[in-house]
């Protein structure tokens, strides 16, 4: 009788992911909270623009390098640690073999099981490493391409999500009528957004999108009214 292929189908690519929720999700707010306030202050649309250009620059430049900087220390992180294995096995070798053991029998192999285990690990040093990077401690190879990769993906989103705020002021030089607009397609965005989040990260879509909205207009109508009373 033929056997139907089983495929696991699971998502790969939660790092991007990551990244792009974190450059959209701040695209997103932090300038149309800008553009709100500024237009609670001014009565220009050329000044909330200038101003808000300005701020998902230096938004963009900020969060990607950040994204940098961490995608950067994981992997410092990473190859610390597994020198410290390195060194380990051969420097302190029963110590390392009573940790094999430990964590092979907290997943219900008996010792005599455990026994041929350790020595296929001891005939190779590299796989031993290996294995004790993922299973000790929980960490996994950075891809050497990542810091690059996640400061071009949260810069980028960052970007893409501040121009959707911005772009009503640029069409229309009434300000108020900016605003309308601007709340109008952020709102939109900010929905959209948090539903496909929610598809992507497993979090149920309504709820993530309802989220997503409430805290992007929670922003946006904080800095309106505080933009109003100062001025």
């Amino acid at each position: 009788m033929p056997q139907t292929l089983h495929v696991e189908k699971h998502f790969e690519s939660s790092l991007v992911v990551r990244d792009v929720v974190i450059g959209m999700a701040d695209g997103l707010t932090v300038p149309f909270a800008l553009a709100a306030g500024l237009s609670g202050a001014v009565n220009a649309s050329t000044v909330i623009i200038v101003a808000g250009l300005a701020e998902v620059a230096a938004g963009s430049i900020a969060m990607g390098l950040g994204g940098y900087l961490a995608a950067k220390g994981d992997a410092e992180h990473y190859a610390s640690e597994r020198r410290r294995e390195e060194m380990e096995i051969v420097e302190r070798t029963d110590d390392e073999r009573h940790e094999v053991i430990q964590i092979l029998e907290s997943y219900g192999l008996t010792h005599e099981q455990t026994t041929p285990i350790l020595a296929a690990f001891e005939a190779r040093p590299k796989v031993w490493v290996d294995w004790m990077m993922r299973f000790e401690l929980g960490l996994e190879e950075p891809d050497p391409k990542r810091a690059v990769t996640s400061a071009m993906t949260i810069a980028g989103s960052y970007i893409a999500g501040g121009l959707i705020p911005l772009a009503p002021y640029m069409i229309t030089p009434d300000t108020h009528t900016g605003l309308l607009y601007s709340v109008g397609s952020t709102i939109v965005a900010l929905a959209v957004f948090g539903y496909v989040k929610g598809h992507f990260t497993g979090a149920p879509k309504l709820r993530s999108s309802l989220r997503t909205t409430a805290i992007g207009g929670l922003a946006a109508g904080a800095a309106y009214l505080i933009a109003r009373l100062i001025s």
